[in-house]
């Protein structure tokens, strides 16, 4: 009987259509790999491809990632698939747009190790910069000091995510949130708390920032709220319209 490898992280990548970004990441997350103390066979690379019509797979199978096929449309769905399927006692999440850190292994693992953690992130810094860019991230500042809920790399004990049952496959976007406050929830049974690995932070990519400018991101929220106060139906096609496009583009 062959013995399965011990991994300490699983990296969970979701993808849809992501050949222009994810070889960026991948380089990155080999960087990061060699860096680690313990070594680069402590950790599994796992790609779920969301129902891709472009070169992700085959990018993903390349370069020696644990491919997963999800068909559903709901990055929830397309997290938990990827979790499924992995091994590492430590799971971690990053969104294949972005880059992580030289260091991010080796930090995350020395925070897990504090008995008084639960689950983290590492925050992210922006691929580009502007006025209107800095303001966003602003805005968003006093709720991550005050919740210590952050994006970038996401990592939890693959034992906690399975007692908050993984990623809610109700919400089409938001799932972040409500999964760090899920795992925040269950710590305080503990006496644990959530940390932010800010020494490591991601590069994240400002890809919709281009697109709808960099000053949407007010606009956005406005809509948002708007939505979720006075129509499920309008959130629903808001998060579809600024998440899902391409399930817009399937009904024209």
């Amino acid at each position: 009987m062959i013995e399965e490898p011990a991994f300490r992280f699983s990296l969970i990548i979701p993808a849809h259509n992501e050949q222009d970004y994810l070889p960026a990441l991948l380089d990155t997350v080999d960087i990061a790999r060699r860096n680690y103390n313990c070594g680069r066979n402590a950790i599994e690379v796992i790609v779920t491809d969301n129902d891709s019509t472009d070169k992700t797979s085959e990018i993903a199978r390349t370069r020696g990632c644990v491919l997963v096929h999800e068909e559903k449309r709901v990055i929830a769905a397309v997290r938990n698939a990827g979790a499924t399927v992995a091994r590492g006692d430590i799971l971690m999440f990053v969104d294949a747009d972005s880059q992580i850190h030289p260091n991010t292994f080796n930090a995350i693992d020395h925070a897990m190790l504090n008995n008084r953690i639960i689950a983290g992130s590492t925050g992210v810094r922006m691929e580009r910069m502007s006025f209107g860019i800095a303001m966003a991230y602003m805005f968003m500042v006093p709720m991550i000091w005050v919740t210590g809920m952050d994006t970038g790399v996401v990592f939890c004990w693959r034992n906690d995510f399975e007692a908050i049952g993984g990623y809610n496959e109700q919400k089409l976007f938001a799932e972040d949130v409500d999964f760090l406050w899920r795992l925040k929830r269950l710590g305080n049974t503990r006496g644990q708390r959530l940390t932010r690995v800010t020494s490591t932070k991601a590069v994240t990519s400002m890809r919709k920032f281009d697109q709808y400018g960099d000053w949407h991101y007010f606009t956005l929220i406005a809509y948002a709220l708007y939505a979720m106060c006075f129509s499920f139906k309008r959130v629903e096609n808001f998060a579809k319209k600024y998440w899902y496009d391409d399930l817009n583009r399937d009904k024209d």
